[in-house]
């Protein structure tokens, strides 16, 4: 069985970070392990009080996982504060993690700020190197590029400022107010439309976490990366296909849907 590592924050309300990170892995048949760090106050309407984890205690959280667990793929999530994102990052260089997917989680999908400028400059330069993959959506693009995204060009755009400034491979994710779902893969120079179908739906909450969740998943299989991210948009549109419609906001997704 392959193990996946997921470090983020939790989501009380079950349908975001560690929480759908879990999900998604037990989805995919994995064993998931977690690293939490943060907690959160937060539902389907918003974000409403963050509690950072010391960063003793992350590290420690680490090292007791890659001690005797040591995963196949780690996806990174919500990193808030910098004093986590150097504990993260040392701790992982010296594991010689593999298959780190990183969402750079900056704002909620309500659009609520995660992280500070602090631990954004630090989370570029310590965790960003460590990645195959780094997966923002649109206004995640626009904090890292420094541009305003209105149309698919912009995303072009964004995708390859951030490429040329990480030298890491970048998946900018379609929608939020664009209107095509396709996300654009920037590797090698160069950027690859990988397709997308729009699913009529408000319950977004967590499309980012288990996305990339579901790409580590793929990569620990050792699928090329191209092919990871196409499975795991599958799932993702089949998990929001089923229309569950839970909570007064932008509701969770159906973790548990056959794909």
């Amino acid at each position: 069985m392959k193990k996946i590592l997921t470090i983020a924050g939790s989501d009380c309300s079950g349908g975001a970070g560690i929480q759908a990170d879990i999900k998604t892995i037990t989805a995919h048949k994995m064993y998931a392990m977690s690293v939490i760090t943060s907690l959160t106050a937060q539902n389907t309407t918003g974000v409403y009080g963050i509690i950072d984890t010391p960063a003793d205690f992350t590290a420690k959280q680490i090292d007791c996982i890659f001690s005797d667990i040591r995963p196949d793929a780690v996806k990174i999530g919500m990193l808030s504060s910098a004093e986590n994102i150097l504990a993260v990052a040392e701790r992982l260089e010296f594991y010689k993690a593999e298959n780190v997917v990183i969402d750079p989680v900056m704002i909620s999908t309500s659009g609520c700020p995660l992280i500070s400028e602090e631990a954004k400059k630090v989370l570029i330069s310590r965790i960003f190197p460590l990645a195959v993959l780094i997966t923002p959506n649109i206004p995640e693009a626009e904090e890292l590029s420094e541009i305003k995204i209105k149309n698919y060009n912009d995303i072009i755009q964004a995708g390859k400022i951030i490429y040329e400034k990480t030298n890491v491979n970048i998946l900018v994710k379609g929608g939020h107010g664009i209107s095509k779902a396709d996300d654009l893969l920037f590797c090698n120079n160069n950027y690859i439309t990988i397709k997308g179908n729009i699913v009529d739906t408000e319950n977004t909450h967590g499309t980012g976490c288990t996305l990339s969740s579901a790409i580590a998943c793929n990569l620990a299989m050792g699928y090329p990366l191209e092919i990871c991210i196409k499975n795991a948009k599958t799932y993702l549109e089949n998990t929001m296909k089923t229309g569950l419609n839970l909570g007064k906001g932008n509701g969770p997704l159906n973790h548990c849907v056959k794909f």
